[in-house]
């Protein structure tokens, strides 16, 4: 079987959607298969396991959904997913994000094979989706397979391309992230330390995290708050929040290098993701868990999704400073509490890995080619 993973957003740039392919590509050809995938690439030769990687498109910075969406914008590009398709003649295209621009869209208008997509998204509303809904329609036919990573991400492209979906999840890593292996040492001073991993953008709530550590504050002082990811718009901002409210008591590390990530999770006594919404999965969390960390988050959709409160982790209300302030100290007070969330989380996150993830898409491919093989 010859598989074409194809990604709408810039492969140079890790997020969700990219580690989610990147993933989703090694494990599929530990298991065998031909993998290929094709996706637009700003850094010339991104490989994240040694990958086949064939680069289409040059992507632009585009606001969307409360972040940036780096996807390429050319008239070229028809004429180049065109060439590829007709080179690779692939058994299964796999879509990821079918209805982002341009390079999915431009596949799936001219694919003739056994087309899948998977919807990462999850978001209140998209004028994109709503003013876009003639053409999903007319195109969605041309989808053989549709995975939706969560029920939330289901729920949210339900309202503008109904029909039938299988939920297959994000996967995590846990050869990765585990409990064993090195520390921060600099970092291990007697203090709690209480992490968060994330981009810096508004609807990961930072400033809520930080509010809330200013009421913990008032109840227990002996605690580091580690804000570990990338983004300037809003940096100097939430560093002007920390000095004023947590002075002395903040590091913001910048961007973390995937290799030293879980040295963060191990070194975190209690991980925090206080996000506000549009967020379908709560991928943060299970790398956190699959790293022997506890877990406070927020009660969105996605999140809730993989947390189950009192068990593995607790929720509390987003934008709810008190309540997330609330739940941290209640871990900080009790570990025995946090040992229970340590030996749930990891089971947990056992049933995330990427071989579990990897066989069921591929199970997946194997039911759509026995039912449309020759049909197409």
């Amino acid at each position: 079987m010859k598989i074409g993973l194809i990604s709408a957003y810039d492969y140079s740039h890790p997020g969700g959607v990219i580690n989610h392919v990147s993933y989703l590509g090694h494990y599929l050809q530990q298991m065998g298969y031909e993998v290929k995938i094709v996706a637009p690439v700003r850094r010339k030769g991104t490989r994240y396991f040694g990958e086949d990687v064939t680069p289409v498109g040059r992507p632009l910075p585009i606001p969307y959904g409360g972040t940036t969406a780096r996807i390429p914008l050319s008239p070229w590009l028809p004429y180049q997913v065109n060439r590829v398709l007709d080179r690779e003649n692939f058994d299964i295209i796999h879509l990821h994000e079918p209805f982002i621009p341009m390079l999915c869209l431009s596949t799936l208008t001219q694919s003739k094979t056994i087309n899948v997509g998977t919807f990462h998204a999850c978001h209140d509303r998209s004028l994109m989706y709503w003013l876009g809904q003639p053409i999903m329609h007319r195109l969605g036919k041309k989808l053989h397979g549709k995975i939706a990573v969560s029920q939330p991400a289901l729920k949210y492209i339900s309202r503008y391309l109904p029909g039938e979906y299988r939920i297959i999840p994000n996967g995590v890593d846990t050869r990765h992230y585990r409990p064993e292996g090195p520390h921060l040492p600099e970092f291990k001073d007697g203090k709690i330390n209480i992490l968060f991993v994330g981009r810096l953008e508004e609807r990961k709530g930072v400033d809520d995290l930080i509010h809330a550590c200013s009421l913990v504050k008032k109840e227990f002082n002996n605690f580091r708050l580690i804000i570990a990811g990338p983004g300037l718009k809003l940096r100097y901002k939430y560093e002007l929040l920390a000095r004023r409210l947590l002075p002395d008591q903040v590091i913001f590390t910048r961007f973390v290098p995937f290799e030293q990530l879980p040295r963060y999770y191990r070194t975190a006594d209690i991980f925090c993701a206080p996000a506000t919404g549009g967020e379908s999965f709560g991928i943060v969390l299970l790398e956190a868990m699959a790293s022997g960390t506890p877990v406070v988050a927020t009660s969105i959709p996605g999140y809730a999704s993989v947390i189950t409160h009192g068990q593995d982790g607790l929720l509390a209300r987003p934008k709810d400073r008190r309540g997330i302030a609330d739940a941290l100290l209640t871990l900080i007070n009790d570990k025995i509490l946090r040992n229970k969330f340590i030996e749930n989380g990891l089971i947990t996150a056992e049933k995330y890995s990427w071989e579990n993830v990897s066989r069921q898409v591929a199970d997946y491919y194997k039911t759509l080619i026995n039912t449309y093989s020759g049909k197409i």
